[in-house]
């Protein structure tokens, strides 16, 4: 009997079932590929619009008619989860597909990282984003579309730079609010620490009422790394619809937040499921279950095209190795507390041992000006960083606001002992002139130059 796909998606989800998969609803549906590269652009089905999107779009096809980039699916963590398959995919790769995608969904489900995106962002990220595109669609047939692009421009430009150490629905900092203050809603800060333990009984009474800091409030009382929001709750001058851009940007980046940070977890669960499922799926025709490790093959393979030489990790397969040891090793209980509990940062740091290295054929290398490529023996803890660095911040240097002036100059200042990345120059001023027309105040960048010395940065200038 032939294989269809309306037969095997139900039993698929019968079988993630009966081998503990838990997972909210998932809604598939079969779409033409050239959707499916647009889905892959945007991040989203629908996205508010910007030149941007163009030129990756642009990068995508050209990479996909190299050969380089064929994508199998797309799916949307929530509740219900949205997958969409490639209608010229044959029945065998999709059936592979939906087995993937209940890893996905079973990982979004419980990883914790996940689960607190989901429960701030919502559970219905595909028609917010489409809610905050037809909102500045509408914006732009009003004030036209050089002007919204002008602030989307600065918006998307600050898409990494949020923290999600801090709640999405944040509140201003209240007036008299100072470094000694409580940080709002994080329960007790380190004044009100202070002053409960002074109460504490004991010899000599405690230690007295902790003295508080006189004077004026500070804008931000700290380091302030969450650029979208400060700029949309403090820009002097800023309309309300030029805030709302800022904040829908804000959201939908928290919500591209753990996909980012668990990427090497996420696909590698994903796979290790999908090849579980279709081994057990007693269901699949033996010619049909052939084709979908064929598929299985192509998906987790080590390197790319057909060379045996990758200077980039296929996380995939990069994930799919080390969840296989870790069920091996320790059992499918542990790896689903790994799950919820770890990011790639830890994953990786925890997990990818010296001996999984060399199966990996992992290694450190260094490409010089002159296109030479050279191989290092490194440890194993410089191998982690080299890993997880592109990952720090969404891969952005580490930026903060410093200091809101009383005549609304803003002051942003690198984190250079703790970012470990340099700044192009020329770039950082092209995102001051965009941060400069929205802020419409002097705004300031303090960084370093290549020989270490404190560069101050203004938009357009030295």
């Amino acid at each position: 009997m032939r294989l269809t796909l309306e037969d095997a998606i139900p039993r698929m989800e019968a079988l993630a079932r009966e081998q503990g998969l838990e997972h909210y609803p998932v809604d598939f549906e079969l779409v033409p590929s050239a959707f499916m590269t647009e889905i892959a652009v945007y991040g989203l089905p629908v996205r508010m619009p910007h030149w941007s999107f163009g030129v990756r779009w642009i990068y995508q096809m050209v990479q996909h008619r190299m050969g380089h980039s064929r994508i199998f699916e797309v799916v949307f963590p929530g509740n219900p989860n949205r997958a969409f398959l490639v209608d010229t995919n044959s029945v065998e790769e999709n059936t592979l597909v939906v087995a993937h995608v209940l890893g996905h969904a079973d990982f979004s489900r419980n990883n914790l990282l996940f689960s607190r995106s989901q429960e701030q962002v919502g559970y219905h990220i595909v028609e917010q984003a489409a809610a905050h595109a037809h909102r500045i669609e509408e914006v732009i047939e009003t004030l036209g579309e050089k002007r919204v692009e002008q602030v989307l421009d600065a918006a998307l430009a600050l898409e990494p730079h949020i923290d999600t150490g801090q709640p999405l629905n944040r509140k201003r900092f209240p007036e008299g609010y100072t470094a000694e203050s409580p940080e709002l809603g994080d329960g007790e800060g380190e004044e009100a620490f202070r002053e409960r333990y002074s109460t504490l009984p004991g010899e000599g009474g405690g230690v007295g009422e902790a003295p508080r800091r006189k004077g004026p409030a500070r804008i931000p009382p700290r380091p302030e790394y969450d650029l979208l929001w400060f700029i949309a709750q403090y820009a002097p001058e800023m309309e309300d619809w030029e805030r709302d851009i800022f904040l829908a940007v804000r959201k939908e980046a928290y919500y591209f937040q753990p996909v980012f940070n668990c990427q090497i977890m996420n696909e590698g669960w994903a796979s290790y499921w999908h090849a579980r499922l279709l081994r057990e799926a007693d269901f699949l025709p033996s010619e049909a279950y052939v084709d979908c490790m064929k598929t299985h093959s192509d998906v987790v393979r080590p390197y790319g095209g057909d060379n045996r030489i990758s200077l980039q990790v296929n996380p995939y397969h990069l994930g799919y190795v080390l969840w296989q040891h870790i069920v091996e090793e320790e059992g499918v209980e542990r790896a689903r507390s790994v799950m919820r509990e770890e990011d790639d940062f830890g994953f990786v740091r925890n997990y990818l041992s010296a001996e999984r290295a060399r199966e990996l054929e992992l290694f450190v290398y260094s490409a010089r000006q002159d296109g030479q490529i050279r191989v290092t023996d490194a440890n194993l803890a410089e191998l982690h960083e080299t890993l997880l660095a592109p990952k720090y911040n969404f891969g952005a240097p580490r930026v903060a606001v410093e200091e809101l002036g009383r005549d609304g100059s803003l002051v942003l200042r690198q984190n250079i002992a703790d970012d470990g990345r340099g700044l192009d120059l020329e770039r950082a001023r092209y995102v001051l002139d965009y941060i400069h027309r929205v802020w419409r105040r002097p705004v300031m960048l303090v960084t370093c130059d290549e020989r270490g010395q404190e560069v101050h940065l203004t938009p357009g200038g030295e």
